[in-house]
C-alpha cells in the first residue's frame, strides 16, 4: 500500500480575516466578530485581540474588560459561506478527495495526485498561495501521513504557516508531543492523564492499552493509537463533483486577447489531464470560461456543449470571443472548465454551505 499523504488546511481567524479583507480599517485594531451588547459572545477574533487574551466563545463583556479598545462587528454568515465555497473550490481543483470539517477547514487526501512532482509539501504551498492571491485571506497547512497528525501540524506554525511531518519523523514527533495536543483531550482528561504520570505521548507509550481502556473506555484505545502516531481514518468525501476546472493567475497581466489565446493550449492540456484523473467517465453538459481583469472584476460565460469527452482549444475559442469584448483589456486570471450533467443524486446529505 502506498504512503498516504494528507493535508489539513485551516483558515486563519476566518470570520475576522474576511472582515479585515473587506474593510482595511479593521486590519490594525483588535477585532472580534460577535460579542456586542450585554449578552453577546465572541465568535472569533483576530490575532491582535488574542494578544489581550480574547478568545472564541468568550462573553463580549469579558472580552471588552480584557481589551477596552476591542472593535466588534456582527457576523455575516452569508458572506463567510460564500468565501468558504471559494476556498473549497480551490482545494478541489487539486483533488476531489476533500473533506470539509467546517466553513474554514478541510482535510485533503493527495496520495494519488501527481502534480507538483507528487510532493504534498509543494501542493500545500501552492494552495496557500492560491487562497492568498484569489481570496485575499491566509490559511495554515499541515502535511502528514494521516489526519490526526496533519491537523496537529496545521496548528504548529499559525498564522499563515506550513508544517510538515514526514513519515520518518513521526516517531520522534509524537514522542515529545504533550497530551494536551491530542484530539479530545480537554482539561479533565489531561488532569487524569497527569495523575497517571502521563504528560507526553512518549509517556503514554509506556502504558498498556488495557490500562488506558479501563480508565477512559473507548477513548483510551484512541489515545493509545494517537500516542503511537497511528490513524487509519480515510478522508471522507460527501460531495459529488459537479465541475472540473483549471485557472491561472498571472504574475504579470496578459496585455490583450491575443496573449490569452496563446496560453489556451496549455490550459486545455491541464484541464484534460485533470479530467482524465478525476472524471473522464462523467457526461459533460457545459463548457465555461472565466476571466478576471486587471481591475479585479470577474466574468464567466458558459454554454451547453454535450458529448465532449476531451475539450479542445477550438471548443473554448467561441466562448472567449463572446466573453472578451474588449480585446485590449489586460487580464489577470484566465480559467477554463466543464460542468457535468447531473445523472445521479447524492447518496449522503450535503453540508449546508455547499
Amino acid at each position: 500500500m502506498s504512503q498516504r499523504k494528507i493535508i489539513h488546511i485551516d483558515c486563519d481567524c476566518f470570520y475576522a480575516a474576511v472582515e479585515m479583507r473587506d474593510d482595511p480599517s479593521l486590519r490594525h485594531v483588535p477585532l472580534a466578530v460577535g460579542g456586542a451588547g450585554g449578552r453577546g459572545v465572541v465568535t472569533t477574533c483576530n490575532y491582535r485581540a488574542r494578544e489581550f487574551g480574547v478568545r472564541s466563545a468568550m462573553p463580549g463583556a469579558e472580552a471588552r474588560r480584557r481589551c477596552p479598545d476591542l472593535v466588534t462587528v456582527p457576523p455575516d454568515m452569508a458572506r463567510y459561506q460564500a468565501v468558504s465555497r471559494q476556498v473549497m473550490a480551490i482545494y478541489r481543483e487539486l483533488t476531489e478527495q476533500v473533506e470539509p470539517l467546517s466553513l474554514d477547514e478541510a482535510f485533503l487526501d493527495v496520495s494519488d495526485v501527481t502534480e507538483y512532482r507528487g510532493s504534498a509539501t509543494l501542493m500545500a504551498e501552492f494552495l496557500r498561495q492560491r487562497v492568498r492571491d484569489d481570496v485575499g485571506i491566509t490559511v495554515s497547512a499541515g502535511v502528514a501521513p494521516n489526519k490526526f497528525l496533519a491537523k496537529i501540524a496545521s496548528d504548529w506554525n499559525k498564522p499563515d504557516g506550513l508544517f510538515v511531518i514526514r513519515p520518518g519523523d513521526v516517531a520522534d514527533f509524537v514522542h515529545a508531543l504533550p497530551v494536551e495536543k491530542l484530539f479530545g483531550v480537554g482539561q479533565v482528561t489531561a488532569r487524569k492523564l497527569h495523575e497517571l504520570g502521563i504528560a507526553t505521548c512518549g509517556d503514554m507509550q509506556q502504558v498498556s492499552q488495557a490500562l488506558l481502556a479501563d480508565t477512559f473506555g473507548r477513548q483510551g484505545v484512541r489515545l493509545f493509537q494517537m500516542a503511537h502516531g497511528e490513524d487509519d481514518r480515510p478522508v471522507v468525501v460527501t460531495r459529488i463533483a459537479k465541475s472540473v476546472s483549471v485557472e491561472r493567475t498571472f504574475s504579470r497581466d496578459l496585455p490583450d486577447k491575443r496573449a490569452c489565446e496563446a496560453v489556451m493550449t496549455t490550459l486545455v492540456e491541464d484541464l484534460n489531464r485533470r479530467l482524465g484523473r478525476k472524471a473522464r467517465h462523467k457526461p459533460v453538459h457545459k463548457l465555461f470560461v472565466k476571466i478576471r481583469y486587471s481591475d479585479f472584476s470577474t466574468h464567466t460565460l458558459e454554454r451547453v456543449r454535450e458529448f465532449v469527452s476531451e475539450p479542445s482549444v477550438a471548443d473554448y475559442t467561441p466562448l472567449l470571443d463572446e466573453l472578451m469584448t474588449d480585446i485590449h483589456r489586460p487580464v489577470r486570471l484566465l480559467g477554463l472548465g466543464v460542468r457535468f450533467r447531473n445523472d445521479e443524486a447524492p447518496t449522503t446529505q450535503l453540508r449546508l454551505f455547499e
